[in-house]
C-alpha cells in the first residue's frame, strides 16, 4: 500500500467524521451567507478543529468568498481545502540538515504511545540507512525501559540503559559517548512521563539537555511531544503544559488511525505553533509516517 493510501485509510474514522459535518452544511445550504459560515464554523468546532482555529477559517473563508466572488456553496469546499492546508503549512519547519549526529528527544505523558513512537521511528530511520541508537532515559518506570528494549530488538538497535531508578542525566551521557563512539547518526533519547509534578520534570529534562548540550555541542537537538489524537481537545492541552515546560520542535501524533478526532491536527498546527513531525496511522512497524499537510487534507476531503 502506498503512502497517501495508508493516510487515507488511516484517516477514515476523522474523515467520516468531518467530512460528513462539513458536507451536511453545504448540502442545507446552496448560498453563501452568514447562515452558512455560522453552521460551518459550529461543523468544525465539533470535528474537534477548536474553537479558535475554526473561528480563524471561517474568517478566511469569508474573505475569499468575497475576493473570488463565489454565491454557491458547493464552489466553497475548494477554498476550505486550500485555507486548512495553507494554515497548516504555516508551521512547517525547515526539517533538519541530513547529515551530522542528530539527538531527539521524544516528551510526552505515559500512555500516549511514546515508547511505541520511538522503536517505529528507530525503524524508520534505519530502513533510510542511518545507524540509529536508543537512550532510556525513563528511569522512573521499570516496564518503559523493558518495553524500550522489546523495540530495540524489532528494530535491530542498540540500546543504553541503566537500572529503574537511575539519574537520567547518567543515562544520557552514557548514549551520548556511546553514540558518538560507534558512529550513530542518530540518538533517540526517551523520557519520563510524569506531569502531575512540573517542577521535578522540567529538572530533569533541563538537566537531560545540559548533558547532551554539554558532550555533543556539535550535535542537531531537536524536541518531539508525542501526542494521543484518540484524546482529541486533550491532547490540545497536553501541547499547552508541555509547552510550558520545555521548547518543542514538533509533534508525533499516534493513533490517528482509530479516532474520528483528527480534526486535533488543525488546532494543534494553528494554535500551539508547532508543526505536526510524524502521524501513526496503523499498528505496524513501518506505519509512523512523515506528516504532509497538503496529503493529509487531501486525504482528509
Amino acid at each position: 500500500m502506498g503512502f497517501f493510501e495508508k493516510l487515507k485509510e488511516g484517516l477514515q474514522k476523522t474523515k467520516n467524521s468531518f467530512t460528513e459535518k462539513v458536507d451536511n452544511v453545504f448540502k442545507v445550504f446552496k448560498k453563501v451567507d452568514e447562515e452558512l459560515f455560522e453552521e460551518l464554523e459550529e461543523a468544525l468546532i465539533t470535528a474537534d478543529v477548536g474553537v479558535e482555529t475554526s473561528v480563524k477559517i471561517i474568517e478566511r473563508l469569508r474573505e475569499t468568498a468575497k475576493e473570488r466572488k463565489i454565491t454557491e456553496s458547493e464552489n466553497l469546499s475548494d477554498a476550505l481545502r486550500e485555507i486548512i492546508t495553507q494554515l497548516m503549512q504555516e508551521n512547517t519547519p525547515f526539517p533538519l540538515a541530513d547529515s551530522g549526529f542528530k539527538i531527539i528527544f521524544i516528551i510526552g505523558v505515559n500512555g500516549v504511545g511514546k515508547t511505541t513512537s520511538i522503536g517505529k521511528l528507530a525503524y524508520k530511520f534505519k530502513a533510510e540507512g542511518k545507524k540509529v541508537m536508543i537512550a532510556a532515559a525513563d528511569t522512573f518506570r521499570a516496564a518503559a525501559i523493558d518495553q524500550l528494549q522489546i523495540w530495540a530488538d524489532r528494530s535491530g538497535c542498540d540500546m543504553i540503559k541503566h537500572d529503574e531508578g537511575s539519574d537520567p542525566a547518567s543515562v544520557v551521557f552514557d548514549a551520548v559517548t556511546a553514540a558518538k563512539a560507534r558512529g550513530a547518526d542518530i540518538l533517540l533519547v526517551d523520557t519520563a512521563g510524569r506531569l502531575h509534578n512540573k517542577k521535578n520534570l522540567m529538572e530533569e529534562l533541563r538537566k537531560i539537555l545540559k548533558v547532551a548540550g554539554r558532550e555533543a555541542p556539535d550535535a542537531l537537538k531537536e524536541t518531539l511531544l508525542v501526542l494521543d489524537a484518540t484524546t482529541g481537545q486533550n491532547a490540545l492541552s497536553q501541547a499547552k503544559l508541555f509547552g510550558e515546560i520545555a521548547e518543542i520542535d514538533g509533534i508525533i501524533l499516534t493513533k490517528l488511525d482509530g479516532t474520528a478526532k483528527g480534526g486535533v491536527v488543525i488546532a494543534i498546527c494553528n494554535e500551539q505553533r508547532l508543526p505536526v513531525r510524524y502521524i501513526g496511522v496503523g499498528e505496524g512497524i513501518d506505519n509512523l509516517q512523515d506528516f504532509n499537510a497538503k496529503d493529509f487534507v487531501e486525504a482528509l476531503f
